[in-house]
């Protein structure tokens, strides 16, 4: 990969401009996409910075046509990314399942905002969590992360596309409106100081027999990769099929291929698992949070500290797979979780579902538009304490 055309060192950028920079210096050289708001900074910025460095952007005709295209990329020998918001994403759902069904390693980039439908398009919400999880049909396992800053909209850039490479598998960057539009200082880092996870390439010669799914000699349950104009000949199709890419109409292959692409997921989740905690031992109370909200709650869980209360603060950087183990470890012992969200009840049905009756669990709702005010989670908080 050049390293010509590379920023490095310190900026002032907003979420959007830093996850493009974040793209970039993950190896991505190729994204379609289509307008859309509040996530169109992202490839307006992809649009301009590409040339610099030998990539391409092309603007599609809409979301759908997005979507498969950076799949085509990526079969090509591109590391690929899409970007979108919203009812975008919700037209992205079909191909996301079939990034997962063919194990194409891409980067799905959603700048949340209030909905349903148009909603509210300039304005922040945290309503797309469970979608993201669930919003293509069928057995799947995908992995999505939560930044909360620019730094960190770069830095899970960067690391989206390492797990996207790693697992073959779709990776979502679960970002909202505010992490994306406020403006910070980036450091992006100098070539070579960060890890950068290359493609998984088979090692066959040309013109020798590949199998493009096939996985017994893989520990992981990943299967070798190759790209046009290596001499080999793979069939990729979004039906069930075999090792050799081959339709397999049969439950034999179903349940065969179902359960391996659950299990190269949810056999490496500590692998995956980014969670950050402060102050959880010894805590009567832990508040789970994620994305703009997780630092929205830090001024209520000062205060509440400042009270005497025993309260812990856990973050979910990875959302999917759910650190199931993490909560369910301190479920027994915790009295509560206090869980707010920007949307109406999603990620706390799974830390409820974690704590399974040993702990209550408190959820603090909003229905988007704007952030919590500090004083609706600090109330939950006393109560959760009591």
């Amino acid at each position: 990969m050049s390293t010509a055309g590379l920023l490095t060192g310190p900026q002032f950028m907003d979420g959007d401009h830093a996850c493009a920079e974040g793209a970039i210096a993950a190896g991505c050289r190729f994204s379609a996409g289509y307008p859309i708001t509040p996530s169109t900074e992202v490839v307006e910025r992809l649009a301009a910075r590409f040339p610099e460095v030998g990539g391409v952007f092309i603007q599609m005709e809409d979301e759908l046509a997005a979507s498969i295209t950076i799949q085509g990329a990526v079969w090509a020998g591109a590391k690929a990314i899409t970007v979108t918001s919203g009812p975008g994403f919700s037209l992205m759902m079909e191909h996301l399942g079939l990034a997962a069904m063919t194990e194409t390693p891409c980067v799905f980039v959603d700048v949340q905002r209030a909905g349903p439908s148009t909603g509210l398009p300039t304005l922040p919400a945290q309503g797309d969590m469970m979608q993201a999880r669930f919003g293509s049909h069928g057995d799947y396992q995908i992995i999505a992360l939560c930044p909360d800053s620019p730094q960190d909209c770069l830095d899970q850039t960067i690391r989206a596309f390492n797990l996207s490479e790693r697992f073959r598998v779709p990776v979502l960057l679960m970002m909202d409106e505010c992490v994306g539009h406020m403006i910070e200082r980036v450091v992006i880092p100098e070539p070579g100081t960060c890890e950068i996870t290359p493609r998984r390439m088979t090692a066959l010669p040309q013109g020798a027999e590949y199998l493009p799914y096939a996985t017994k000699d893989c520990c992981d349950m990943v299967p070798d990769m190759t790209e046009a104009g290596r001499g080999h000949t793979p069939h990729i199709t979004g039906l069930t099929h075999d090792e050799r890419g081959y339709p397999a109409m049969n439950t034999d292959a179903q349940r065969d291929l179902m359960l391996r692409l659950r299990d190269k997921i949810l056999k490496f989740e500590p692998e995956i698992r980014d969670v950050r905690l402060d102050q959880v031992d010894g805590a009567d109370v832990v508040v789970v949070c994620y994305g703009i909200t997780s630092r929205v709650a830090i001024p209520a869980i000062e205060t509440a500290r400042a009270k005497g209360l025993k309260v812990g603060w856990l973050r979910l950087v990875t959302a999917w797979p759910f650190p199931e183990p993490v909560i369910r470890d301190l479920a027994a012992r915790v009295k509560a979780f206090v869980v707010p969200e920007i949307n109406l009840g999603q990620m706390v049905l799974e830390v409820e579902r974690c704590a399974a009756g040993r702990a209550r669990t408190i959820h603090v709702p909003h229905a988007g538009g704007a952030v919590h005010d500090p004083n609706d989670i600090l109330r939950a908080i006393e109560e959760a304490a009591r």
